[in-house]
């Protein structure tokens, strides 16, 4: 099966690691590009690249103020990503509930102390 184009899919926008780095920064709010270059140490047109691919599959948006473009997160776009995540949430649920179990019975067995037979 094809992959779909990195510009139209979520899961391909994100595989790239640096593209991940900006949806972190924008977290804590809107940047303008030259900052989001300088803090990830790459040139203004490699971080305009990025900040396109996340544009077009809707996980920033721009507002112009000024000479300025400002990107923003808009995390409604990660949706698919959550949602696909979600399908797992019952899976680590059950495997942190039969390790709390493990410990537990550990506990209870180093709480009864050694049986007889089991001393050196």
């Amino acid at each position: 099966m094809a992959r779909a184009a990195t510009t139209s899919d979520t899961f391909n926008a994100i595989a790239e690691p640096q593209r991940r780095e900006i949806l972190v920064l924008l977290r804590s709010g809107e940047r303008p590009v030259t900052e989001l270059a300088r803090d990830l140490g790459m040139t203004q047109p490699q971080a305009s690249k990025h900040l396109r691919v996340l544009r077009e599959v809707g996980l920033v948006q721009v507002r112009g103020m000024g000479k300025q473009r400002l990107y923003a997160l808009d995390a409604r776009g990660l949706r698919p990503v959550h949602e696909w995540l979600g399908g797992f949430e019952q899976f680590w649920n059950e495997s942190f509930d039969r390790l709390d179990e493990y410990m537990q019975e550990l506990k209870r067995t180093r709480q009864r102390g050694p049986r007889h037979g089991d001393e050196q």
